[in-house]
């Protein structure tokens, strides 16, 4: 994925917002990129903008040298459904489906994936999430960090190219923000591209970078002021491809 020279306003009757300035960045397949920065820096808003849910105000995004920029928004629903899984916060988990039909959820928008499988690769991916025992319960009966290993599980059903996690250990006391970045470690080893906004230090441990952002800016690092704002290893190997 490259982004060149994003720029991102939000306008509130005659108040402009400038959520993100000339950012530009690299990020290669395999890759676990971590975001941090203050709370309104943009890191949010970014994380947005890969999972195609909001739109840049200026510049181009490319996914493996296509413009993405300007999708209609069924086109960009379409790349999110099968390409990409979003881990939240907030779980966002629906209260009055089971365990089981939360993680199918993403599949009911592809017409091609019988029930029958659908239910098989819910199983599989709960499995590897050690949740397959909670198949049939609510979201109501599960502790927050089970929560969290369902949505995890729900973004890897579809099997994406891009897994993008928002604070996903923000809501998790220390033993089950572990245990979710244990997860989030294990498939990065597998192959997995993630991009996760963070707050948490102890988050960073296993990361293949860290992109810090202030005021809406990538921060350049200390002892390089005159680089870009991406290092030299984002152009060694395959952007990801979608």
């Amino acid at each position: 994925m490259e982004l060149n020279n994003i720029y991102k306003s939000f306008r509130t009757d005659d108040v402009e917002t400038h959520a993100l300035t000339d950012i530009s960045l690299t990020i290669n397949e395999g890759e676990f990129v971590s975001f941090t920065g203050p709370s309104g820096s943009g890191k949010s808003t970014l994380l947005s903008i890969l999972g195609l849910l909001d739109e840049v105000s200026a510049g181009t995004f490319k996914i493996c040298g296509i413009d993405v920029t300007h999708l209609d928004r069924d086109q960009r629903a379409g790349v999110r459904n099968q390409q990409i899984g979003f881990i939240f916060q907030s779980f966002n988990l629906i209260s009055d489906l089971t365990v089981e039909e939360n993680v199918m959820l993403p599949l009911s928008y592809q017409k091609d994936v019988p029930q029958g499988q659908a239910k098989r690769m819910a199983a599989e991916v709960l499995k590897k999430v050690n949740m397959e025992h909670r198949l049939h319960h609510f979201p109501s009966q599960l502790s927050g960090g089970q929560q969290q290993r369902v949505a995890i599980a729900r973004a890897l059903v579809n099997k994406p190219s891009l897994i993008l996690a928002d604070e996903p250990t923000g809501n998790l006391d220390s033993t089950n923000a572990t245990a979710v970045m244990e997860i989030l470690h294990q498939l990065h080893q597998e192959g997995s591209t993630i991009c996760m906004v963070t707050h948490d230090p102890r988050s960073l441990d296993n990361v293949s970078r860290n992109v810090e952002i202030l005021d809406g800016r990538i921060r350049l690092p200390a002892n390089a002021p005159n680089e870009p704002s991406t290092d030299k290893k984002q152009s060694e190997g395959a952007a990801v491809c979608m």
